[in-house]
């Protein structure tokens, strides 16, 4: 199958049609009604993916009412569509932290990082929720220069943080460890792992009703008021929510809600492969998932009954490419060259968002009204651990959130007129390095 997974026109009786990727194909989904007529309740989410599936499960635990609207199905963007990697730290390193939070705000990400993959693991456990968890990730180096980067970050975590769980690989290594050559070297991250990340955002929205929360997909967000009483109205073309407070956790799809979001928090696609079953075959011997060190970075893992998915290329408009298969076969290709011609059963697409400094933009953005996106393709742990901190800063609790409004996340040049634009140079000339 070669298809982008983008069909977006309802089905009988207005059900949004699946997407046609691997994680559809194999997680059942139980369908919740649009919403009809005007509802009340002291929290409405917009958005259906980790953030807002999180941030409702942790609002109704609390004993919020709590209505959540997502325009399509659960888990119809990124959170049901990625490569399914769970990645200790932030989207940049330490380093780069220390330099731009200071050494005490870059030490509480840190820590807060390796609560959101806690988060993640008591979740799975907790609701029981069947979504593969495997445990570990091989960053893999594609140069040299790359390589010194790596085993500097390491060499820091270990004296600055008391890291133990990352141990790098020279050539021989990482080519015993992925089974292919392509690598100078890298690190392993015995702390990291990787799941069917469709198969967990299932769970939450299971979880999340189960304690209390009201979910409504077919219900696409078409503008927000603020009505006489100080309260918010969330509209959609069916219906709407009146509530005190709002979190929106649409991630790449936020397009003419809160323009003040989206100048900060752009779209891109990005598209994945899964092969049809390699056999006996295991490329990856610890079964870890694989991520390499470009800029535009490719990623792939072995999936219990043995396929192989894989992620490479991106495009930068609102538009889904139609042949995926065509566009990703090269990066697949390029790493495992024995598999060029493998028959290939899924093939896909997904929009995330991306923020200038590639760390996400999670906050109070105005009174009762939250923002949770921009995860910029580290999503699974940070997102769902966004959610959580944005139903404790609703509860009272703000200090977790507080420390990540101090990051820096401004908007693009030229906001939502220029900033597409403006992306698609800097990532051609990134993309352009990495060839080089």
């Amino acid at each position: 199958m070669s298809a982008a997974g983008a069909a977006s026109a309802p089905q009988g009786g207005g059900i949004p049609a699946v997407p046609r990727t691997l994680y559809a194909s194999t997680v059942p989904q139980r369908f919740h009604a649009p919403i009809g007529g005007t509802s009340r309740a002291d929290v409405c989410v917009v958005g259906g993916g980790f953030t807002g599936l999180s941030a409702a499960l942790h609002l109704a635990e609390a004993g919020r009412s709590v209505i959540l609207l997502e325009a399509q199905r659960i888990g119809w963007g990124a959170s049901g569509r990625n490569g399914g990697q769970v990645h200790s730290g932030q989207r940049r390193d330490q380093i780069w932290l220390e330099k731009t939070v200071g050494r005490d705000d870059a030490a509480k990400l840190w820590e807060l990082a390796e609560a959101a993959k806690d988060l993640v693991r008591a979740r799975i456990a907790r609701h029981r929720i069947p979504c593969e968890w495997t445990d570990g990730l091989i960053s893999a180096s594609h140069t040299s220069e790359t390589l010194d980067g790596e085993r500097r970050m390491v060499d820091h975590m270990a004296s600055t943080y008391g890291v133990t769980s990352l141990s790098m690989l020279d050539r021989a290594e990482i080519e015993a460890a992925i089974g292919t050559g392509r690598f100078v070297g890298g690190y392993r991250d015995a702390s990291a792992g990787h799941l069917n990340p469709l198969a967990l955002a299932v769970g939450l929205a299971t979880a999340a009703t189960a304690a209390g929360a009201q979910i409504h997909e077919g219900s696409e967000v078409v503008g927000i008021d603020t009505g006489s009483s100080g309260r918010r109205l969330v509209r959609t073309c069916s219906g709407s929510v009146e509530a005190d407070q709002v979190v929106l956790a649409g991630n790449g799809y936020l397009k003419d809600i809160a323009p003040g979001v989206e100048a900060r928090v752009l779209p891109i696609n990005n598209y994945v492969v899964a092969t049809a079953p390699l056999g006996a075959e295991r490329l990856i011997p610890g079964r870890e998932c694989v991520a390499d060190s470009r800029f535009v970075v490719r990623y792939w893992r072995q999936t219990a009954d043995g396929r192989l998915v894989f992620g490479g290329g991106e495009s930068y408009t609102r538009r889904l490419r139609d042949d995926v298969a065509g566009l990703v076969r090269p990066y697949l290709a390029e790493v495992y060259p024995d598999l060029a011609d493998v028959p290939i059963d899924y093939a896909w697409g997904g929009t995330l968002a991306v923020t200038r400094h590639r760390m996400p933009f999670v906050r109070r953005v105005a009174p009762g009204l939250y923002a949770g996106c921009g995860y910029s393709g580290q999503g699974v742990a940070t997102a769902t651990f966004a959610g959580k901190m944005l139903a404790d800063a609703i509860n009272g609790d703000t200090g977790t959130l507080d420390v990540f409004a101090r990051l820096p996340v401004p908007a693009f040049p030229g906001g939502t007129l220029l900033g597409t634009p403006l992306l698609v140079l800097a990532m051609t000339w990134f993309a352009l390095r990495d060839r080089m």
